[in-house]
């Protein structure tokens, strides 16, 4: 089962962390913590309990190389530069990976809400792929262009959300965006110096 309450649900609560944002948020981490060579079953476990998974939550290394296919799929949706490519990704994946839209309470455990994936206790990478589909399809379908992007730095290799409140990011973190701006300083300088030898006396 993908969600256990250990006590009657705060329905506020519980929609503010699976809100369709959160879990389109919760999609981008774990691409990212899934797109090392051998990614740990534990720290994919981390980024699953930060965005409401049981604490008791354990993934073995067969769930992790399955979500790790999923991901990679999922990583085509962000990579796609206009609404359009987005939502062909998404209708081949719904088309091929994902069960009949329905909803469920994890039996009375959870408020009801929709899934996507053929039952409560599908695998870890059907559900991945299925709740992942579900999320981005409606930011595209709210906001009518690509749910998110690949970090612009060319050192990163991290998927991020765009939607949401300001303006449209091109960095996964401020990290990057610095990093990248130092480069670019960098880089005009040296060709500035370089201009300056070639116009000098010669």
């Amino acid at each position: 089962m993908r969600y256990i309450a250990h006590v009657s649900p705060n329905i506020d609560d519980w929609s503010t962390r699976h809100s369709v944002l959160a879990m389109a948020r919760r999609t981008a981490d774990l691409i990212n913590a899934l797109d090392a060579d051998r990614p740990d079953p534990s720290e994919v476990a981390v980024v699953l309990r930060a965005y409401g998974e049981a604490d008791d939550t354990e993934l073995t290394a067969c769930d992790v190389d399955g979500m790790r296919a999923a991901a990679v799929l999922l990583r085509e949706v962000l990579a796609a530069e206009t609404a359009d490519g987005a939502a062909g990704h998404l209708n081949r994946l719904l088309a091929e990976h994902t069960g009949p839209f329905r909803l469920t309470s994890h039996g009375g455990s959870s408020p009801w809400h929709p899934h996507l994936d053929q039952d409560d206790d599908a695998p870890w990478d059907e559900w991945l792929l299925a709740s992942s589909c579900m999320a981005l399809a409606v930011l595209v379908w709210e906001h009518q262009r690509p749910p998110g992007r690949i970090c612009s730095s060319r050192s990163c290799r991290n998927v991020f959300i765009t939607q949401g409140s300001g303006p449209e990011r091109r960095y996964c973190s401020r990290r990057c965006a610095t990093r990248e701006r130092v480069s670019a300083h960098r880089r005009s300088h040296s060709t500035e110096q370089l201009g300056g030898t070639e116009q000098g006396p010669g």
